[in-house]
């Protein structure tokens, strides 16, 4: 990671001057099941995650939703237990969002089931700021430090809060999702989602992606693959306020772009809009 990294404007940190080479076909079942293993971790496509290098992306803390509260007894007068009062949600006018992160990702769609776990941690995972602080400075130690205290204090000009992950399984087991939401300082964030559309445009490591009608701030592209390759990757990538949004999708050849774009539209329409949801 050079010193540029940790500027005004940012520069790709970590990202390797090529992607990481996909898995060979003859090691790839021509039917595979990408819900039965990680999403595929190509470090140029992830270029989203990468240019906030080790203090956005760092790692993925399991925190699984808490089990529901078991039904209390009914009393001598059979009255229905309480139930919890939802916590409220969204978008304020300035474009920041509150509420949990979990809450602001896309359900479960119809036609979708939970994914597979992202990176062995979960497949519905919210990781606050004191565990992000904690992961980086981790990783951190494993740079010289002269580049380690820039990046720290670069870490701290983002006002991290947290970050987000949920993934998402079709029907027909051949198509895996992932939607990250990192919520940091709104300015960098449109910053980095700016850089990712130039670097993942000009450089001709990768492929040109769908269009995302209406949200003229999002971007999708390919992973570069052979045309014979029975398994391709595509990522998208937009800003909402306070939130860098990215989607990966996995899934046998040709994807169902359609579909995928469809879902990534749902997911940025759930944050665009002022006003509390519960």
């Amino acid at each position: 990671m050079t010193d540029e990294s940790v500027t005004s404007t940012p520069a790709a940190p970590t990202v390797p001057a090529s992607p990481e080479p996909p898995t060979p076909t003859s090691q790839l079942n021509p039917a595979p099941n990408p819900a039965q293993r990680r999403l595929l971790r190509a470090g140029a496509a992830t270029v989203a995650a990468a240019l906030v290098g080790v203090v956005i992306g760092v790692g993925i803390i399991k925190t699984q939703y808490d089990d529901p509260a078991p039904a209390a007894a009914a009393g001598p007068t059979g009255a229905p237990a309480p139930t919890a009062t939802p916590t409220p949600f969204g978008a304020k006018s300035n474009g920041s969002h509150f509420g949990s992160l979990r809450d602001l990702l896309l359900p479960v769609p119809a036609g979708y089931a939970p994914g597979p776990d992202e990176g062995g941690y979960g497949n519905d995972t919210e990781l606050g700021a004191g565990q992000l602080t904690d992961e980086m400075d981790a990783e951190l130690q494993q740079i010289p430090k002269d580049k380690r205290d820039k990046l720290r204090s670069y870490w701290q000009g983002l006002h991290v809060k947290g970050t987000g992950v949920r993934t998402y399984r079709n029907e027909d087991n051949n198509l895996v999702i992932g939607l990250r939401l990192r919520q940091f300082n709104q300015q960098e964030v449109q910053r980095i989602n700016e850089y990712t559309a130039v670097f993942t445009g000009d450089t001709g490591i990768f492929r040109s992606g769908p269009q995302v009608p209406g949200h003229p701030e999002a971007h999708c592209y390919l992973m570069p693959a052979p045309p014979s390759a029975p398994i391709d990757y595509l990522e998208c990538s937009a800003a909402e306020g306070d939130l860098l949004v990215v989607m990966s999708a996995e899934g046998v050849a040709p994807l169902p772009k359609d579909r995928i774009v469809a879902l990534f539209t749902m997911q940025l329409d759930r944050l665009a809009s002022p006003g509390a949801s519960v």
